[in-house]
């Protein structure tokens, strides 16, 4: 007959730590008033005896949930599963959510609220309700509806604004998008390119204006044009379709693209080839997100690397600090980074 494991309690690493249940409580929900030796003990006992903090034993022992609630956009999220687009934004913020959490004794959740719903007061405040999380993290284009915010503000639970450095409220968090497109130009900029196009998000993000505004700088301060070279999609295939379509048949001598989405890129490398122009012969590449599926492409696509998993990271931590009661102290910066792959090349001679 197969034993059962015993489930360790908190009474059984008091009794092996010669401590009260106080104590470990204390320890376990990093409270104050213990002595260091005291607590490396309690830890120790826990590590052996494989001890596991009940969550509803932590919410009752004060007025923490030890829940941090992660609101993602429902729509968009639900069409790249079912349509399986290779898109890793959330298991990104997953990473960087659930292994902080983990370190401080938290628990992430996730919910898909509707952007542009009527009823979006009523599904967060349900789930609000329900969860009583001490923290919430607003990804775009949630960090900026005013709705949401004012909600969070009105019931003082600290929140983290992902993509928003607008004043106001909940911390501010941004991936560096302005420096992350003015790092993607200078490069093309560089390699000798002397017409570069860019293909920018729908602009109820805010970080689609600020990506279009590092490309004008670097283009300002290399000499070069950018008339007739912007064109917006929504992030998606069809719309890169269009927009890259659009830009060649306006600009025949575009030598390089710079594509705020990777399936706007992969749709701007089918029509070039579609044009018979070789990538990156022809016309250099380069993406926003770096999801796994650029890495496949042929050839492998430049993309610039977003920090999801470490922006989501930073935000846990000031949540678990309640560092965003208030107003915010400025806008929390996390760098993006470029990855070169043979997407981009020096353009070819027109001479």
């Amino acid at each position: 007959m197969a034993r059962v494991r015993k489930t360790v309690t908190i009474r059984d690493v008091a009794e092996d730590a010669g401590v009260s249940l106080q104590t470990v409580s204390r320890v376990v929900n990093g409270g104050p008033n213990v002595r260091p030796q005291v607590r490396d003990k309690v830890r120790a006992s826990i590590e052996k005896l494989g001890y596991v903090p009940s969550l509803a034993a932590q919410r009752m022992s004060g007025s923490r949930s030890y829940i941090i609630l992660a609101i993602n956009d429902r729509e968009r999220t639900l069409e790249d599963w079912r349509e399986r687009r290779g898109t890793d934004w959330v298991d990104q913020m997953l990473l960087g959510g659930i292994l902080t959490c983990s370190q401080h004794g938290y628990r992430m959740m996730v919910e898909l609220v509707d952007t542009h719903s009527d009823h979006v007061e009523r599904e967060l405040g349900a789930a609000l309700s329900a969860l009583q999380p001490d923290g919430v993290i607003l990804t775009p284009p949630h960090s900026e509806n005013k709705l949401i915010t004012d909600l969070l503000a009105e019931r003082r639970i600290p929140f983290a604004r992902i993509g928003s450095d607008a004043p106001g409220p909940g911390i501010a968090l941004t991936m560096g998008d302005s420096s992350a497109a003015h790092l993607a130009t200078t490069h093309l900029a560089a390699l000798g390119h002397r017409k570069i196009a860019m293909i920018a998000g729908p602009s109820q993000y805010s970080l689609s204006g600020w990506r279009i505004t590092g490309w004008h700088r670097a283009l300002d301060e290399a000499g070069l044009p950018h008339e007739g070279l912007l064109e917006v999609g929504d992030f998606g295939y069809e719309s890169g379709t269009r927009a890259a379509r659009a830009l060649l048949d306006r600009n025949p001598d575009c030598t390089a693209i710079i594509a705020s989405s990777d399936q706007m890129a992969l749709a701007a490398l089918e029509v070039a080839r579609e044009r018979g122009l070789d990538v990156p012969r022809d016309l250099s590449l380069i993406s926003f997100d770096n999801t796994p599926i650029v890495r496949f492409t042929q050839p492998p696509l430049t993309a610039i690397d977003q920090p999801i998993a470490e922006t989501v990271s930073r935000a846990v931590e000031q949540l678990i600090a309640r560092e965003s009661n208030g107003d915010g102290d400025g806008v929390i910066e996390v760098a993006a980074g470029l990855v070169e792959r043979a997407s981009t090349a020096s353009p070819p001679d027109r001479a």
